[in-house]
């Protein structure tokens, strides 16, 4: 929005044309969803709290968690409002990655705050269904898979890049879309599972962001794209704006949800967040990158797959409690070391999948 002012304040004064750069205007989207954090963050901990919308906890599971019951949840509204709020004003809304994006994250949180709202407001327990909610995640995924595809303009938007490997471009088709619903909803669930302990699922998911930003801002820029090898995309580099106030909102919010936690981001944060991730991916045709750089996610969702495979079929559990963060507290490990070490981890893939952007 503001870059429409700048544009008009350039003939007037050549020095707004600054605020045409990518870099500066990620820049101030961060900057942007950190101060909303920061000034709505603890007028919402108070409405939360004021209203009783606190967590609850299960009986099985680890001792340690009992203190938090009680603990404000649905925080993950902050994220939105700020990632939205941020983006919409530094972003080139002409850019249909722009909408895309916004429209994916802000319905995925919808769902999620529907969820949130049955169990903590409504007091139902059993929350919107497992089959509804993977109804609507579905709708909203293969939606947003399909109107990539049928608006494609260049081959390169709808290939599959594979990593580490410069000659090697898999012309998807059609299965672009099977392929982009399963990266939009199966992201949108595993962070939903990582979000499990306090600061877990946030530092990660800004890590990643920040990443598919440089993965945005290479495909975007056509010298760029080609000295790296990488297919050049025309309009990518918005993304890069997203990823930003992505990376600014959620830094914000973990000033709240750090350890011990004064909220909870909720399923209207988790959802969201891991659809944003996963649409950000398709659009700068980085799926198998985020497998990588979301390895965390992936061990998560594993071991809940795992856990539920084994029972079902030995009547034995792999792990002592799924997802796994619970395994290792179960296990002894003090809840800040597990959150630490996979942020370590998290650190880690990311740097690995950015390796890509060379190593080919």
């Amino acid at each position: 929005m503001l870059v429409y002012l700048a544009d008009y304040l350039t003939q007037f004064n050549s020095g707004f044309s600054v605020f045409q750069y990518l870099t500066l205007r990620a820049i101030l989207g961060i900057l942007t969803a950190l101060v909303i954090s920061f000034i709505v963050g603890p007028v919402m901990i108070r409405r939360l709290t004021h209203h009783q919308i606190g967590q609850t906890v299960r009986n099985d599971g680890p001792q340690s968690h009992l203190s938090k019951a009680g603990t404000p949840t649905m925080g993950g509204t902050l994220l939105l409002v700020a990632v939205a709020i941020s983006t919409l004003l530094w972003a080139n809304l002409d850019n249909r990655y722009v909408w895309i994006v916004i429209l994916v994250t802000l319905l995925f949180g919808l769902i999620g705050f529907y969820d949130d709202y049955k169990k903590l407001v409504l007091q139902d327990s059993r929350g919107l269904s497992a089959r509804y909610k993977y109804l609507w995640q579905s709708l909203v995924g293969a939606g947003a898979a399909w109107i990539l595809y049928s608006t494609a303009s260049v081959p390169a938007e709808t290939q599959l890049i594979i990593p580490f490997v410069k000659s090697v471009v898999i012309d998807m088709g059609p299965w672009f879309v099977l392929l982009s619903y399963f990266v939009i909803v199966g992201t949108s669930n595993a962070v939903n599972l990582t979000d499990g302990l306090d600061g877990l699922a946030i530092m990660p998911t800004v890590l990643v962001a920040g990443a598919l930003g440089i993965f945005a801002y290479a495909s975007g820029h056509a010298q760029i794209a080609n000295y790296l090898l990488i297919p050049h995309l025309p309009g990518v580099g918005e993304m890069v704006i997203f990823c930003g106030a992505l990376v600014g909102a959620g830094l914000g919010f973990l000033w709240f949800n750090a350890y011990p936690a004064q909220v909870f981001m909720g399923d209207v944060g988790a959802l969201a967040l891991g659809a944003a991730l996963g649409v950000v991916a398709v659009i700068v045709r980085q799926e198998l990158v985020l497998v990588i750089m979301g390895g965390v996610f992936v061990m998560e969702t594993v071991s809940v797959m795992l856990q539920v495979a084994s029972f079902k079929l030995t009547g034995r559990r792999i792990f002592r409690m799924a997802p796994l963060h619970h395994h290792f507290e179960l296990q002894g490990w003090p809840e800040p070391r597990v959150i630490v070490r996979f942020w370590i981890i998290t650190v880690i893939l990311v740097l690995v999948g950015l390796a890509s952007l060379k190593i080919r």
